[in-house]
């Protein structure tokens, strides 16, 4: 007889085989009952399937082919692609720079911002946050409903929809946590088996069981695996979308970066170390929070009852009543973590920031020499950071000591308690004490059925105890995740309060010109630039008042008025640029200017020329892109005849091509970078330009042809500059830092009769001053020959012995220094009626000629003129006055060689 065969099939795998061949069996009677003409459709239908596929196929490979080849282009010119629904393309280098990444990113409506602002301005009452006030640095952080509220504020950006990718993400990781948890399971049965086996020397199931083992290992890693790339996809995807939110909030058309830092305050040295470090700290946290605190909660319910089930209700209670116990103990005796965290990343950005601060200004301390007191800055900033770390450090030690204690050695102790509770108390052993009970036919089955519930327990005891230090941990990290997140909040709390000038104050008056007292209005859209009764004010910190530069200021400037806004340091003429451009509030009055920033609007120069990273391009279209440039028309020829007119056209040859990437503001000098500046203005060709001395650094001759090139195309020019030079290119001069107070202003026509005026009047004072040359030259002879003289006793005039000869050559000296004087002097008043009688014959040759053309060009002239014998005139005083200290050092020396006989 036939051995009967022992592969035998599972009813699984007969199931699936019934149904293929089910299905099989009816596709063909379908077939064989239809008809040719059928079939022929059916194959055409086919082929026509493949050959659209394949030409699906290959318009997919061109158009990856060619957003390959423009995702390389535009790497290489660092610029984007503007979408219709606003959102930006950017291609980045991944890998390898031929095959670059495509990102889209989408901006940030403003109605998302209307809709969280009353979540980070108007907290809740119940949250303890206050009512409508943006948590300070001195709140301390802590596990509570502030911290709860926070939290939620922060999820409802980073997870803004439930079809999101971050739904997504962790979604997938949720499967793969509780797949985890089964498989843990199926471990502490499978170990428990093979104990068994082993023990009753059962090898073939022995070698069955480490098959299954090995099995369950590998898929056990892949899972693992997983669990960690999935959280720190869940991290990235958390910062990727607060980052975006953030940058939208404090980079835009608003100027939130330069009020947060110079109005607002509220964040202290910079938003850099809360936008870098602790936003990706905070993620982290956040993402492996949800691991560590929602993975062992579910390991914790689910194996308590698989232990209930094995231990009985007297193990549950006791588990229950360890877990709170245990987490009482260790919140009572646990450090203020959160505060700890908090603080630490506020002391490391203020050392941060010290260093920022010495790379920023490494030259000026060079040249000054003061690395020893910036050194000593650091070093003392270090060492109160060190300070504090180190007593956290000490805080840790005692803490870690007893959490170790309590989780790992009471806690298996008394697991070795409860796993006792079948063998000694069966009657509240659950279902290992009915097995104690139960008679057994098999010699030492008892035994073996011991030893598996006990491994099997055992097993669950450790993977429990494992979740409940993992809970307990996560205490610890729950305290350092709230002293992040009150950090990420108050960030976003005070753009938000910056970006909807929210400086409201309850309970007590508005300072004068604070935050809280903005009364005036910005109107763009007008074609020029004009101010109302604008008192210009320079702002402090929010919530102090501000100090009032200008009481009140009103002007106008229209197309073709060209202005010059001089005045002492410190009057406010840089401020008058701040408001106008709107950097600074307007406290009062009207402020209108055109609404926009480059081509046909207003550009702004500031003093120090910016140089942003990027290629060379870049420098003279900034703050447009490559795509910008295109999009209006331009090319690089173009940019070739700016830098021409510029007087920079050998740049793009010396510095190797447009696309040249280097550390612009370390390869230009000082000129170069006002000529580029200049050279942006001439690109964007705004309508009006304020120019803040902003040809300082340049020649006089180069600094005419660029402010005639600007007039020429059209620009109207408001400049910022103390130099008299430029009058010649402007129609009026707004002079600041007039009165006592110096807080008046005037504003003149230049060329006037006024004008020319005040010029005479500095002339005649001059002559005045020249006219008593004469008179203290004398007496200063005079002193010379009084201290040149020795007295003795008798009253005898004595020559100094050994030193006659040198008192000669001072009295010499002394006489030539009188005539060179007396010459200087005369030239001086012969030059004044010279330039009278010319100023004389030119006005009455103006008055006689009645067809003038050009009556302003002509009154500029003779202003220039005037101007030119001021400096003749000073020049004549300070030869006059080096000539006389060089009398005085003669004199001295004659003094110093004579001898004295008593």
């Amino acid at each position: 007889m036939a051995a009967q065969s022992t592969l035998r099939h599972s009813a699984a795998e007969e199931a699936i085989a019934a149904f293929i061949d089910k299905y099989t069996e009816l596709i063909r009677s379908k077939l064989r009952n239809t008809s040719r003409t059928t079939r022929l459709l059916s194959t055409l239908a086919l082929v026509t399937s493949i050959i659209l596929a394949g030409e699906g196929t290959r318009r997919r490979w061109k158009r990856k082919r060619d957003e390959r080849e423009q995702g390389r282009k535009l790497v290489r010119t660092n610029s984007w692609l503007h979408n219709k629904d606003g959102s930006r393309t950017i291609y980045v280098p991944y890998r390898n720079r031929d095959r670059p990444a495509k990102v889209v990113i989408h901006t940030t409506k403003p109605l998302t911002f209307q809709a969280h602002r009353r979540l980070f301005l108007n907290p809740p009452r119940v949250s303890g946050l206050g009512d409508g006030t943006v948590p300070s640095a001195q709140t301390k952080p802590g596990l509570n409903l502030a911290f709860l509220h926070q939290f939620l504020s922060l999820m409802s950006i980073m997870i803004p929809r439930w079809n999101s990718k971050e739904a997504g993400l962790l979604v997938s990781h949720s499967v793969f946590l509780m797949l985890r948890t089964y498989m843990s399971l199926v471990v502490a049965r499978l170990d428990g088996e093979i104990v068994r086996d082993l023990v009753a020397g059962n090898g073939k199931s022995f070698l069955w069981g480490l098959v299954k083992w090995c099995g369950l290992g590998g898929f056990a890693s892949y899972t693992n695996a997983m669990i960690k790339f999935l959280e720190c996809k869940v991290s990235i995807a958390f910062r990727t979308r607060l980052t975006r939110y953030i940058h939208d909030l404090y980079l835009n058309d608003n100027l939130n970066y330069y009020k947060v830092h110079n109005l607002d305050g509220g964040l202290g040295s910079g938003a850099d170390q809360f936008i870098t470090q602790d936003l990706t700290q905070f993620c982290t946290a956040a993402a492996s929070l949800y691991s560590s605190l929602g993975k062992p909660f579910v390991d914790i319910c689910v194996f308590n009852y698989q232990l209930y089930r094995s231990l009985g209700p007297l193990a549950a209670l006791g588990l229950m009543s360890n877990y709170f116990i245990t987490a009482s103990i260790l919140r009572k005796l646990s450090p203020p973590f959160a505060r700890l965290k908090a603080v630490e990343g506020r002391k490391e950005g203020e050392f941060r920031s010290l260093h920022a601060r010495l790379i920023a200004n490494a030259e000026e301390i060079a040249f000054y020499g003061g690395a020893e007191t910036e050194k000593a800055f650091l070093d003392k900033e270090f060492k109160s950071l060190s300070k504090w770390m180190n007593d956290v450090y000490h805080l840790k030690i005692r803490y870690n000591m007893l959490e170790d204690f309590i989780l790992k050695y009471s806690w298996s102790a008394y697991g070795y308690v409860l796993s006792s509770l079948p063998v000694f108390l069966p009657a509240w052993g659950g279902l290992g004490g009915k097995s104690e009970r139960a008679e057994h036919a098999v010699k030492g089955g008892r035994e073996r059925a011991r030893m598996k519930d006990f491994i099997t327990n055992k097993r669950l005891m450790l993977s429990l105890a494992d979740a409940g230090g993992r809970m307990m941990y996560s205490l610890k990290d729950l305290s350092e995740l709230a002293g992040y997140t009150s950090r990420v909040y108050t960030l976003i709390s005070t753009l938000h309060r910056v970006h909807a000038a929210a400086y409201h104050v309850k309970g007590r008056d508005n300072e004068l010109f604070s935050l809280s007292d903005v009364q005036g209005t910005m109107q763009l859209g007008f074609d020029g630039v004009r101010l109302e009764n604008v008192p210009i004010v320079a702002p402090t910190l929010w919530p102090q008042g501000g100090e009032e530069l200008i009481e009140s200021l009103s002007m106008i400037v229209r197309r073709g008025d060209h202005m010059l806004i001089s005045g002492p340091n410190g009057v406010g003429k840089s401020a008058i640029a701040r408001v106008i451009a709107g950097l600074w509030p307007v406290y009062r009055g009207l402020v209108s200017r055109p609404k926009a920033i480059g081509e046909d609007g207003v550009m702004f120069l500031p003093q120090r020329p910016y140089l942003s990273i990027g290629t060379l391009r870049d420098q003279v279209i900034y703050p447009d892109g490559e795509a910008d440039m295109r999009e209006k028309r331009k090319n690089d020829s173009y940019l070739q005849y700016v830098l021409d007119l510029a007087r920079l056209g050998y740049l793009p040859e010396r510095e190797g091509g447009w696309n040249t990437r280097k550390e612009w503001k370390d390869v230009l000098s000082g000129g170069e970078k006002q000529r580029l500046a200049i050279a942006r203005l001439l690109y964007h060709e705004p309508k009006y330009a304020f120019i803040d001395e902003g040809t300082s650094a340049v020649s006089s001759d180069v600094e005419g042809l660029l402010y005639q090139t600007c007039k020429e195309k059209g620009i109207t020019l408001i400049t910022i500059s103390t130099r008299a030079s430029l009058k010649k290119y402007h129609t009026f001069n707004l002079v600041l830092g007039q009165g006592e107070d110096g807080d008046r202003w005037e504003l003149q026509r230049i060329g006037t009769e006024t004008e020319k005026m005040h010029a005479r009047r500095e002339l005649e004072e001059l002559r005045e001053k020249l006219a008593q040359v004469d008179k203290w030259k004398a007496r200063h002879a005079e002193i010379e020959r009084e201290l040149a003289r020795v007295w003795v006793e008798g009253g005898e005039e004595l020559a100094a012995e050994g030193g006659q000869g040198e008192a000669e050559q001072a009295e010499a000296g002394q006489a030539k220094g009188e005539v060179e004087v007396g010459v200087a002097g005369g030239t001086g008043e012969g030059d004044g009626e010279k330039t009278e009688e010319a100023q004389k014959e030119k006005k009455k040759d103006d008055e006689e000629e009645i067809g003038l053309e050009h009556p302003e060009t002509e009154t500029e002239a003779e202003y220039q003129e005037a101007q030119e014998e001021v400096g003749d005139e000073t020049e004549t005083e300070v030869e006059m006055e080096t000539q006389m200290h060089d009398g005085e050092d003669d004199g001295r020396t004659a003094g110093e060689g004579s001898g004295v006989v008593v």
